[in-house]
């Protein structure tokens, strides 16, 4: 049987998961339209899923792949090129989480629980894949869209790739800069 507090925690949770869902939902329709376009206007059926197909492939990458892309390990490093801004608009963002917060005073998305760190640190890795294969997509798209002569095409899918791609995976990488000191102090003897 379900506490009153464990009742209202799930209930916090499902908001949350909504409302986080709404920026995850507008980013995708902004950026993902106008390549989905670009694809049924541009290539046959047979050319987009072999470029998906390929794009798929670093979802396969372990763990160890991205952390060897990683720009830095210092936080203020990814403050300075913006990834902050990004944040603001993000899934789990500032924006989301201070509704939350006044909604439901003492809303956290990690708590300081072992679990909540450990969860959210390999979570960045699942984004990070995520974005990375959209990244591989998108840019095999601009080399498409370049090699047709599509401008156009080619100032579009660019600008999305930094932005829902690019900037996102920064965003992962810098979650694990601040996340990464919990996680050793949890994994220590």
């Amino acid at each position: 049987m379900s506490t009153p507090e464990q009742i209202r925690l799930k209930k916090i949770a499902r908001i949350a998961a909504l409302y986080n869902m709404i920026p995850s939902l507008l980013w995708t329709a902004v950026f993902l339209v106008p390549a989905a376009m670009y694809c049924i206007i541009n290539l046959a059926a047979v050319s987009i899923f072999t470029m998906l197909a390929v794009s798929l492939i670093p979802v396969l990458f372990p763990n160890a792949f991205f952390d060897s892309i990683q720009l830095s390990g210092n936080a203020h490093f990814y403050k300075k090129i913006g990834v902050m801004y990004v944040n603001k608009f993000a899934q789990y963002g500032t924006l989301v989480t201070k509704h939350l917060k006044r909604k439901f005073p003492g809303y956290k998305v990690v708590d300081r629980s072992k679990a909540s760190i450990r969860k959210q640190y390999y979570q960045t890795y699942f984004f990070e894949k995520f974005h990375f294969a959209l990244f591989v997509f998108f840019t095999i798209l601009t080399i498409h869209a370049m090699s047709q002569g599509h401008l156009y095409g080619v100032f579009i899918l660019a600008i999305s790739n930094l932005l829902y791609n690019v900037y996102p995976n920064l965003l992962q990488q810098y979650i694990r800069v601040k996340l990464k000191p919990a996680v050793k102090a949890f994994t220590r003897p």
